[in-house]
Parts: C-alpha cells; sequence; structure tokens
C-alpha cells in the first residue's frame, strides 16, 4: 500500500475511536505502523466494535467527550501528535432530531474544540476532519454533489456537519493560513461493513432482524445513497493527511469520497443484496408509521479526489455486500475478528496502487 511508509511510526491522534470508522482506522493505522493515541466516548452498542477489535495494547485510549474543551485540550497537549483525524461526532440522524442539542454541541462546538486544542500544539502537521455527504444543500434533483455546492442541511445531523465545515475553514483561513497544521475536510457517503452495530442504520437493523428471522423493516425503501465499505472512505482520509504533509499546496481543502457511480443504490436494493447473502427469501418489508424527513437522493462526485489525490473507489457494490455478509458470519460463528478484519483490510489493500 503506498501510504504503509508514510504512516510507520508516525504519532497520530484519531477522535471517535469507540465508533465504527474510528475502530477500523484505528486497526489500518496499527497494521501501517503507527503510534496511535486515541480518544472517543465510551461505546455506546453492545456489541460494540471496539471492544471485538481488542485488545489494543499497542494503542493508547481514553474516554475523553469532545464538547470538554479543557479535557479535550490537555489530552491533545498529551498525546503531542503529528496527524489528526478527527471522526468523532454525533452521527445519527434521527437521534439528532430527538437531541438537537447534544448534536449541535458535539459536532460544531467539538470540532472548534478540537481545533483550538490544535492550535496548542505546534507540532500538528495535518487534520483531516470527517464530516459527511450530507453538508450539501440537497434539493433532490438526483445529481451528484461535488465539493463547490452550496452547504445546507436541514435536519439537525446534516445542519451540524455543514457548520463544522465552515468552522474548519474558518480556522484554517483564521489560524492556519500561513503556519501550523494543514487542514482539509472530508466528506464520506452512507458507509457499511463489518462490525456496525449502530441503531437506525440499514446493515445493523438488517443483522439484527436476521438474528430474529425476520425482514427488516424499512422506513425509507426508495432512497438512493452513496453507499460504500468502510476501508473505502478510510483509505481517502489516509490519503488526504499524507497529501496535506507531502503536498500540502497541492492537496484539496475539501473532497469527497464517494463510491463508483454503479454504486448508487436504493436502501431497498443494498437490503435485497444482504438477503441474497445470507439466503433470506424475503429481506425487508416497508415499516409503519411516520418517520422524520431525510432526503429521497443523495449523490456524490469523487472527481476531485481522482484529480487531486490519485483516489479511487475499489469495490463494487456486490463485494461491498458480500464483505459486509461474509463479516457478521465470521463473528456468530466465533471466529477470531481482529485476525478476520486484519485480512480483510490485507485484501482491500491488494487492490489499491
Amino acid at each position: 500500500m503506498g501510504v504503509s511508509g508514510f504512516w510507520a511510526g508516525r504519532r497520530v491522534l484519531v477522535t471517535g475511536h469507540t465508533g465504527f470508522k474510528g475502530a477500523w482506522l484505528c486497526l489500518w493505522l496499527e497494521r501501517l505502523g503507527a503510534q496511535v493515541s486515541a480518544l472517543a466516548l465510551a461505546p455506546d452498542t453492545q456489541p460494540a466494535l471496539y471492544e471485538v477489535l481488542g485488545p489494543w495494547a499497542g494503542q493508547s485510549h481514553a474516554i475523553v467527550d469532545i464538547r470538554d474543551r479543557a479535557a479535550l485540550a490537555g489530552a491533545v497537549e498529551e498525546v503531542q501528535p503529528q496527524i489528526v483525524l478527527h471522526l468523532a461526532a454525533q452521527a445519527l440522524v434521527r437521534r439528532s432530531y430527538a437531541d438537537p442539542v447534544e448534536t449541535f454541541a458535539t459536532n460544531i462546538m467539538g470540532t472548534v474544540n478540537l481545533l483550538e486544542a490544535v492550535r496548542g500544539v505546534p507540532g500538528v502537521e495535518a487534520v483531516v476532519v470527517a464530516t459527511t455527504d450530507k453538508v450539501y444543500a440537497n434539493d433532490n434533483a438526483g445529481r451528484p454533489f461535488s465539493e463547490d455546492d452550496t452547504l445546507g442541511g436541514k435536519d439537525p445531523y446534516s445542519n451540524s456537519k455543514a457548520c463544522a465545515e465552515l468552522v474548519t475553514q474558518s480556522y484554517r483561513d483564521s489560524f492556519f493560513r500561513d503556519h501550523g497544521a494543514k487542514i482539509a475536510t472530508a466528506r464520506a457517503g452512507n458507509v457499511i461493513g463489518g462490525g456496525d452495530w449502530s441503531l437506525d442504520r440499514l446493515v445493523p437493523d438488517f443483522v439484527r432482524a436476521l438474528g430474529k428471522g425476520e425482514p427488516v423493516r424499512l422506513r425509507y425503501p426508495d432512497s438512493v445513497r452513496p453507499w460504500q465499505h468502510v476501508l473505502e472512505p478510510l483509505s481517502g482520509y489516509l490519503t488526504l493527511a499524507q497529501a496535506l504533509v507531502e503536498r500540502p499546496d497541492a492537496a484539496p481543502k475539501a473532497v469527497n469520497f464517494g463510491p463508483d457511480p454503479e454504486s448508487f443504490a436504493s436502501v431497498a436494493q443494498v437490503a435485497d443484496g444482504l438477503g441474497v447473502a445470507f439466503g433470506m427469501e424475503t429481506a425487508w418489508l416497508p415499516s409503519g408509521g411516520v418517520h422524520p424527513p431525510e432526503a429521497s437522493a443523495l449523490l456524490l462526485s469523487s472527481a476531485r479526489a481522482a484529480e487531486t489525490l490519485g483516489w479511487t473507489p475499489r469495490l463494487a457494490m456486490d463485494t461491498t455486500i458480500s464483505w459486509t455478509a461474509d463479516w457478521y458470519r465470521a463473528h456468530r460463528a466465533g471466529a477470531d475478528m481482529r485476525a478476520f478484519s486484519l485480512a480483510q483490510i490485507a485484501a482491500y489493500e491488494e487492490l489499491l496502487p
């Protein structure tokens, strides 16, 4: 893998390591030889991927709330990272409707607190702030969004992440323009893969329904999303961070990491694919009731990532679904999931230039 030599021995801070993407990222960085420190809230699901992939004997992990400015600043000061990968967030749309204050406080002020902490550590070379594909003002026209499109977001989650984009831009322009860390935001699609047990997400909902021998209930079966395997955007984050250090003038300040357009699919199509993978006759049924509004169409253009970073998605939709199903099947069979996950990372690395 092209980035492996770059990461070996580097001091890397990951926020949000107890989340789905964060746990996968820490495992990959460990494989690449980085000196990883991480902070987050305690896992809020059971099982939790962070615990499944443990033990983390080679990494330093701490429970820190990014809303606590003093605690966060102290943690960053102690770690003295060279690179910061900021993934900590309240990442669920429905939860953002239930608790908008928590969502705005975490996603906006948490980002402010993180960037303030970075200002106090002169050795930080690069910061990647992970946001989302949902930061765009979506008119449901069905065209792929590019990075120059207007930011927006109607629900508290999407809006808070758009605000995090503006916060990052402001800090970069106000405090890091001529010296200090190079900072960029990364916007990824709907991420799936093994080890996600979050509420109100398609794959975890499917796996829970599968365990009960029932079809999953879908709230928005016709909604189209840029689905991608978790390793796709993580490879983008790593590539972006490396570019910020090695080619700061050429690296993008904001970049989409989305799937191949052929992998854009509806919620129902993904559920159908999972049903085939698990041998289910009826994979899903529509869910009754009234649900909070979500965008019906959400597509991303990754042209900038290809042009500036040489990054392109590697996994077709059928492979993404099969890798996801294989992971959960192995977990149910009692396999060594750290070894299994590392094997999937190794298989993905084989696809990279």
